[in-house]
């Protein structure tokens, strides 16, 4: 289902990556012990004025951002990041 959000003032949604399953020396780690994913797929991207600098980023693209970078929400049982310009750490090229 799309979800029809747009985000404001240089600012980007992102969906994280699925979590793939942890084992350590062949004992599943438990959801709550797992670290969440810093890699995630770019949902929508703020406009900008035409003087600003273009957003480094696009719907699609795949980024990595920190541990604690952006806010936390959920719609339609979905959860996504919003995401401030400056807390993308990279760009997955390829």
């Amino acid at each position: 289902m799309a979800v029809n959000l747009k985000p404001v003032n240089r600012k980007l949604i992102v969906q994280r990556e699925e979590e793939k399953e942890v084992k350590k020396g062949g004992i599943i780690i438990p959801d709550t012990a797992k670290e969440k994913p810093q890699r995630g797929k770019v949902i929508a991207v703020a406009d900008v004025k035409k003087d600003d600098d273009p957003m480094p980023v696009k719907a699609g693209d795949v980024i990595l951002f920190g541990k604690y970078a952006g806010t936390e929400i959920n719609v339609d049982d979905q959860e996504f990041l919003i995401l401030n310009e400056d807390e993308i750490l990279a760009i997955v090229q390829g």
